[in-house]
């Protein structure tokens, strides 16, 4: 495509954000917002994680964000709009989004009921300490595990190893225990944004990157740890989790 990353990048965020707004201009201005401003969202398709990979799980999807931008991505790049410098697009035959409030799951259904009716993605209400995760290509896990207690996070780490098919993916991204002010302030903002979405957050329970990284280790994963806090003040970051090819 002629035009720059930035001005795609621009237009993605615009077409991935548009189905929310008939749903509410709160639940429209969060998804640009979001979008816009986490870099997590634009790195997942540069990096090709999520290229080649048939059946996506993403575990506490929220209003469903990260379902509407793979959606919206799979779309252009088959106009053939898609930067020279990335790595291939995602083209996920179908996307599973699993989030525990019933409200955000109507507001993902609601947004993307068309691919819901296409069978392109579905949303299943349920707690992930719970739930069942099928079988899936690739696991995301975005800033969702530190709500529960540590045995319960290593339940649901081993929950996706045995879920992933070989060679599968877990893209996990966490707050770095060990980085001082910038990780008292993504606990502080963490705090704000989730009761003003309606949760009631209460202990959080944060490891280290190196205490992360060895659980997946444990667990048979290769573990890759990428910065995931550009343009923010916070400690996020992302661990690219790979099971060999074969057992």
């Amino acid at each position: 495509m002629n035009s720059s990353p930035s001005a795609f990048i621009k237009k993605l965020i615009a077409l991935a954000a548009a189905p929310y707004k008939p749903v509410g201009f709160y639940t429209w201005c969060f998804a640009k917002g979001k979008l816009g401003g986490d870099p997590v969202f634009v790195h997942l398709l540069a990096t090709g994680l999520l290229a080649d990979r048939s059946r996506i799980l993403d575990i506490g999807c929220g209003q469903g964000l990260l379902s509407s931008w793979l959606l919206a991505a799979k779309a252009c790049a088959a106009r053939g709009q898609w930067p020279a410098a990335w790595l291939p697009a995602p083209s996920a035959a179908h996307v599973r989004g699993l989030e525990l409030m019933a409200h955000d799951v109507e507001r993902a259904e609601r947004a993307l009921a068309g691919a819901v009716q296409e069978g392109q993605v579905d949303f299943l209400q349920g707690d992930m300490c719970r739930t069942d995760f099928n079988t899936a290509d690739a696991v995301v896990i975005l800033d969702v595990l530190h709500y529960v207690p540590v045995p319960a996070q290593d339940d649901v780490l081993q929950r996706v190893r045995n879920a992933l098919a070989p060679g599968g993916v877990l893209l996990l991204r966490v707050g770095d225990a060990a980085a001082g002010l910038p990780f008292a302030i993504s606990n502080w903002v963490d705090h704000v944004v989730t009761t003003l979405r309606g949760h009631r957050l209460g202990t959080l329970h944060c490891r280290t990157i190196a205490e992360w990284e060895a659980v997946l280790q444990k667990l048979g994963f290769t573990v890759e740890a990428k910065a995931m806090s550009q343009g923010t003040p916070f400690a996020n970051v992302l661990l690219v989790a790979r099971l060999p090819v074969a057992a």
